[in-house]
């Protein structure tokens, strides 16, 4: 299983029209296969800043989403309102404490 963290910075104002396609987006994302969790969250200091996060099966699931028409519909259209270019990170859980 993988954690994938996107952090996206949009154009002030961008911020509001970016969760109105999310909200479009949500569920083709989710049961994509491979896709067993998928949240967004919203910066404290910068309502235009937003984190997706998401658990995949493997890197071989989150690339056949990468690769897939969901993503090609996605991604462009959510780039074209950033301010700056988006940063992820794909990690491993290593501790949870209850």
């Amino acid at each position: 299983m993988i954690v994938r963290l996107v952090r996206m910075a949009f154009r002030p104002g961008e911020g509001e029209r970016f969760l109105e396609l999310f909200e479009g987006w949500r569920h083709r994302i989710r049961s994509f296969p491979g896709c067993h969790h998928l949240a967004l969250w919203r910066d404290t200091a910068d309502p235009d800043v937003f984190f997706t996060h998401s658990h995949w099966e493997g890197e071989a699931d989150l690339e056949r989403y990468r690769t897939s028409d969901v993503f090609a519909e996605v991604w462009p259209t959510v780039k074209a309102l950033f301010r700056e270019p988006a940063a992820a990170w794909s990690v491993h859980e290593e501790v949870r404490m209850p």
